[in-house]
């Protein structure tokens, strides 16, 4: 059965880009779409990709413009690896606008007036611990044993997030997109989109993406985790009893590793080589530079925010990617879409290389494909904050 109910959407956390971020990714000030309504949408008995059977899923959403009558002027948002669906609008009165705000709404490059905007939350979800945020995955109750899955949940990829997505737009009465768009993780979904489902994606707009999570990517990934497992607290996943203490301390250090993987040293050269206040490094060990104390206090806060187990499991999906396929190739013939790319000159995480690699592999399965290459000093973070230096691309890719 599907259910869809309204959610409180007052206190909603503030989703940051693979990172704890240092400084708001979000700019402040009202919404032009004011406040948009979170909703609950759930189905029974799902079969993630790798076979294994969930009793039920669960994911939060939220809509803005109208469907029309022919279900085709659809367009889904993607988020990042530990964003959630507020991508536009306001949660609260005093909540900022979502992390898109900047491009999503009336008049802007994804124009309210004319689409009907969808994102939602994915499953494993990384702000899991925030009430508002509604999804399926390690820190959700096992039905069987009314204690949450922590490893028992099954392993999730890119492809199933994709899928509930799908089952999400059915329920809309969605019957085309005629945008799949996404910074970050977000971009792995939204090709993942274009391969899945190619009759049903008129435009993919891949932001901060790469075609492919390699060996190396893979095992940048990997190291992102490690903290977490060495972590005496996870006690293996099994941390959510009475009383027991989450990992904050190896999760707070997964996130400062991703915090600074995802910048650029443009935005670090702010804090330059001074020591944190109060602290003298060139006498005492334990003492810290001014980035070394920055990274600390926001992942510390970050991590009191999110769960652990999720982490894992979204490292998990992100190493999955297109894993489906025997080659990135092979994924892309089967796209019938046109596509835009917007990869961040200065990102560190998903490099230029892999940004040309993406745009090679289009040329080469015969996809209509333009980029435009984001500039500025946030890296990887680009792909939010400075999205909207891309809107005119935007509106002429979606003319």
């Amino acid at each position: 059965m599907t259910t869809r109910r309204s959610l409180l959407a007052t206190g909603l956390a503030a989703p940051l880009l693979l990172s704890a971020g240092i400084t708001p990714l979000r700019a402040q000030g009202a919404s032009a779409l004011g406040l948009v309504e979170r909703r609950e949408f759930a189905f029974q008995a799902y079969q993630t990709r790798g076979g294994a059977s969930l009793p039920a899923v669960r994911t939060g959403y939220q809509t803005a413009g109208t469907l029309n009558a022919a279900g085709d002027n659809a367009v889904l948002i993607t988020h990042f690896f530990s964003g959630n669906g507020q991508a536009f609008g306001q949660a609260a009165a005093n909540a900022p606008p979502g992390w898109w705000d900047s491009i999503i709404g009336p008049g802007k490059p994804i124009d309210t007036g004319r689409f009907f905007v969808v994102a939602s939350d994915s499953m494993a979800n990384l702000n899991a611990p925030d009430r508002w945020t509604v999804t399926t995955g390690p820190a959700s109750t096992n039905p069987s044993t009314g204690r949450p899955w922590g490893m028992g949940f099954p392993v999730v990829s890119i492809r199933d997030f994709v899928e509930v997505q799908k089952r999400l737009l059915d329920s809309l009465g969605v019957k085309k997109l005629a945008l799949v768009a996404g910074p970050s993780m977000g971009a792995l979904q939204a090709i993942e989109w274009a391969a899945a489902y190619p009759q049903m994606v008129e435009r993919v707009m891949p932001v901060i993406g790469t075609g492919e999570i390699d060996a190396w990517l893979g095992g940048w990934l990997d190291l992102w985790a490690a903290p977490i497992r060495q972590d005496p607290a996870w006690r293996g996943g099994d941390y959510y009893g009475q009383g027991r203490e989450a990992p904050l301390r190896g999760l707070t250090e997964a996130l400062k590793l991703v915090t600074l993987h995802s910048r650029d040293r443009g935005w670090a050269a702010q804090f330059t080589r001074r020591a944190a206040e109060g602290q003298d490094p060139a006498r005492r060990l334990q003492d810290r530079f001014a980035l070394d104390a920055a990274l600390e206090t926001a992942a510390a806060a970050r991590a009191r925010q999110s769960d652990a187990n999720s982490f894992l499991y979204l490292v998990r999906a992100n190493q999955l990617f297109l894993n489906e396929y025997d080659s990135l190739d092979a994924a892309l013939a089967r796209s019938q879409a046109r596509w835009l790319l917007l990869p961040s000159q200065g990102d560190r995480l998903f490099t230029a290389d892999y940004a040309a690699e993406l745009l090679a592999a289009l040329r080469r399965a015969g996809r209509p494909v333009a980029e435009q290459r984001l500039t500025g000093e946030q890296g990887h973070l680009e792909g939010v904050t400075g999205i909207a230096q891309a809107s005119e691309a935007i509106r002429g890719f979606l003319a």
